[in-house]
């Protein structure tokens, strides 16, 4: 892949900072004190749960101090239930609050607020997660209520200090009104007033018709404390008395230490204080974590196969999964919900059918801060943990489970995290925070681990290896009558949950996300899944399912309209006649491209192009994208990517924006270079120089089209990824005259036809 210097991938920096302090984050006194001096809001009640139902779920919405600290100079300090990763979610929920409590933006410190239960803001005020793309779609009612709330409860304070009717009181940001005295309170010299007042059940958000900053591309909180050095991520961390450590897992997952051969001399290395085996991995302790590093790396270890215990085979490789998932593309699977009418029948009484399989490798997640977790055992018996983490609640049962502790002695510390694309989860027993309680507790001391790049791209869990086999039928006018389509393998849900969350039939939808519930009217359509575990760990990667498996089906539909003899943007809209919201997507995007160019034609700079279109339909929002494509030397140039995105409503669309450019970046690095390769049950790429991305010379521009349709919010993390891959092929094949449908495009070298 080759390009032109243009828009730069903007990773979040790494900090370095001092420490952070533990604190106490009880969440029940009536009156609780804040950072500074400042004074919480008050509880009060919890709101009635058939209102919290019918409100969409904000069953915590009421509970102001949990989440709110207003100071005496007017700062706001909200904690935030989400982890901010880079996608701009402190921002996009202070800019929610800050709306409905008529308060400036720039007024506000945002973290992560800790394990509890008032965090737990999804599904009904049941759960906390940072992934899926659900933060903003699946908790905007809540942060609307609890800001219109909070201000409620400012109106009543500063009406009673004014000594007048709360019906003649306004506010305007950070200020209580009253207009006909022309009189005005700061909120910081309300806040204990308002304090100690009952929280009203019925104060409800504005009408959007009032909306001041949502809908606005408000200017991002963190931006001077990463461009500065003041963000501190996990990596930062620093404790008094801490020991750093380094570990060396098995060469493959599952094996066990023995004994280290030459541990004495390993002792013996400068800094280093002690050597320990953890499952399935050696740790060294030593003064700093380049010592330890260097100890470790020098460990001669007798690695062992517990009996019993499962260890990923020695014969593993990723061509072989391949071919077992190819083994299985003809075999009976269960169906995704959203089959209708009879597919097999269909295709075998179809004029025309079309049959091609597509796969895509292991990918690794290649985040830009290594794992890390920092441990502190406390002289109460408690317990301090700073991890990057996606979900602080799940952390810390599991903290708690290893250390043997009760939850509620754990605490969780949410750094900002640099980068993650699902990676902060926990899967299985490979995690920096099991290994650092491991090691605190042996040592009795403070204990931060590092993975090193090489560790990580080691024990990642991996986005799965995939595979299709799809079959289209046609009828003598060319439209389709019939889509069949099998998904061998296991996506993550499968992996790590398994059971009742698959249904009845089984069913893993992030394995045929982006295969199925696509909207194209097809009056026969079936896609199965037929399981076949991976050896080796999977996870969750950014878009899921969606980032292999709208490359096979777009790349497919267009070899479809090929053999229908019809224009690929045509022929999707022939098939989307029913859908007012695609046919404006695609009206959009195309706008968006200066027009609907196939090619291949010649640019001004006299290269030969093509350009490709893809469609996805990922986390509730809808996609469209052109890809303009040239080829140099046998790879493929991008040298633009129209992208038009619906995601229904919106909060900031600069976010957005950044969100689709920042999705679109890693969507095309994936196609075109990344891959993680199995061989003798490990794997090869064990860092950056042997896992390609892709580069500032050639990332193309990005052009980001919002399209709001008014349709329920939809997720924009995620989506701007899944519809690159599928675009750029479908330029490749105009170019070359033929189909790449196996990823990475670097496998394959491209000439023209």
């Amino acid at each position: 892949m080759r390009g032109q210097p243009a828009m730069t991938r903007l990773d979040d920096a790494l900090a370095t900072l001092g420490p952070i302090a533990p604190r106490n984050l009880s969440r029940r006194a009536g009156l609780l004190a804040g950072f500074g001096g400042g004074l919480l809001l008050a509880i009060g009640v919890p709101p009635q749960p058939a209102r919290a139902q019918a409100m969409g779920g904000i069953a915590h919405a009421r509970k102001v101090s949990a989440y709110l600290t207003i100071q005496p100079d007017g700062r706001i300090r909200l904690l935030n239930p989400f982890a901010e990763g880079g996608q701009g979610i402190h921002t996009a929920v202070a800019q929610i609050v800050a709306e409905e409590l008529d308060a400036d933006l720039a007024a506000f410190e945002v973290t992560t607020a800790p394990a509890g239960a008032d965090y737990q803001v999804l599904f009904n005020g049941t759960r906390r997660v940072t992934g899926g793309s659900f933060s903003i779609r699946n908790s905007f009612q809540h942060f609307r209520v609890l800001g219109a709330t909070a201000r409620a409860m400012l109106v009543t304070a500063g009406a009673a200090r004014l000594g007048v009717p709360a019906a003649d009181i306004t506010t305007e940001p950070g200020f209580v009104l009253h207009a006909a005295s022309a009189r005005r309170i700061p909120y910081g010299d309300l806040a204990a007033a308002a304090a100690a007042l009952p929280v009203p059940g019925d104060a409800e958000p504005k009408s959007p018709a009032r909306f001041r900053l949502i809908g606005t591309p408000a200017r991002r909180l963190d931006t001077r404390a990463k461009s500065t050095g003041a963000a501190q991520y996990g990596i930062d961390m620093r404790v008094e008395g801490m020991l750093q450590g380094a570990i060396l897992h098995a060469p493959r997952a599952g094996a066990e230490p023995g004994e280290v051969l030459n541990e004495a001399a390993l002792k013996a290395m400068p800094g280093v204080h002690s050597v320990h085996r953890l499952p399935g991995a050696v740790a060294v302790l030593a003064d700093s974590f380049w010592r330890a590093r260097r100890a470790v790396e020098a460990a001669e270890v007798a690695w062992t196969a517990l009996s019993g215990q499962p260890v990923v085979p020695e014969d593993f490789s990723s061509d072989g999964m391949r071919e077992a998932l190819r083994a299985q593309a003809d075999a009976p699977g269960n169906p995704a919900r959203d089959a209708q009418g009879d597919a097999p029948a269909a295709l075998r009484s179809a004029a025309k059918v079309i049959t091609a399989d597509y796969d895509a490798p292991y990918l690794a997640h290649a985040q830009l801060e290594p794992p890390s977790a920092t441990v502190r055992f406390n002289a109460d018996g408690t317990l301090d943990v700073w991890t990057p983490n996606q979900a602080p609640e799940a952390f810390q049962a599991i903290a708690a489970r290893e250390a043997a502790l009760d939850a509620g002695r754990v605490r969780i510390h949410s750094p900002l995290m640099g980068g993650f694309f699902g990676r902060h989860f926990t899967y299985g027993q490979y995690h920096p925070m099991n290994q650092a309680i491991r090691l605190a507790r042996a040592v009795d001391r403070p204990v931060k681990v590092i993975w090193s790049r090489e560790e990580e791209f080691a024990r990642d869990a991996y986005r799965p290896m995939g595979f299709a086999r799809l079959r289209a039928g046609l009828d003598s006018e060319g439209r389709l009558v019939a889509l069949h389509a099998t998904v061998p393998g296991e996506g993550p849900v499968a992996k790590h949950f398994g059971g009742a969350r698959l249904g009845n039939p089984p069913l893993d939808t992030s394995a045929v996300e982006g295969v199925a519930f696509k909207p194209y009217a097809i009056p026969n359509r079936r896609v199965d899944w037929a399981h076949v575990p991976h050896p080796v760990n999977v996870g969750f990667w950014r878009s899921v399912g969606h980032s292999m498996n709208d490359f096979f089906y777009e790349a497919f539909l267009d070899e479809v309209a090929e053999a229908a003899g019809a224009d690929p943007l045509a022929f999707r809209r022939a098939h989307l006649e029913a859908s007012p919201r695609h046919q404006a997507l695609l009206d959009a995007v195309v706008d968006l491209a200066g027009g609907w160019r196939r090619g291949p034609f010649a640019a001004a700079d006299g290269t030969r192009r093509a350009r490709g279109l893809a469609m996805a339909s990922p986390f509730g929002t809808e996609v469209a994208t052109i890809a303009e494509v040239s080829l140099r030397d046998g790879e493929a140039v991008v040298h633009d990517l129209f992208v038009a995105i619906d995601p229904g409503s919106i909060v900031n669309p600069a976010i957005i924006a950044a969100q689709v450019e920042s999705a679109a970046c890693i969507g095309l690095s994936s196609a075109a270079f990344e891959e993680v390769v199995f061989e003798g049950g490990r794997p090869q790429q064990r860092n950056f120089d042997t896992y390609r991305i892709l580069t500032r010379a050639e990332m193309p521009k990005v052009h980001v089209r919002i399209v709001q349709s008014g349709a329920p919010m939809g997720g924009v993390g995620e989506p701007g990824t899944p519809g690159v891959p599928p675009a750029v092929a479908n330029a490749i094949a105009v170019l070359t005259g033929r189909r790449v449908r196996s990823l990475p495009f670097a496998r394959n070298r491209l000439g023209e036809a």
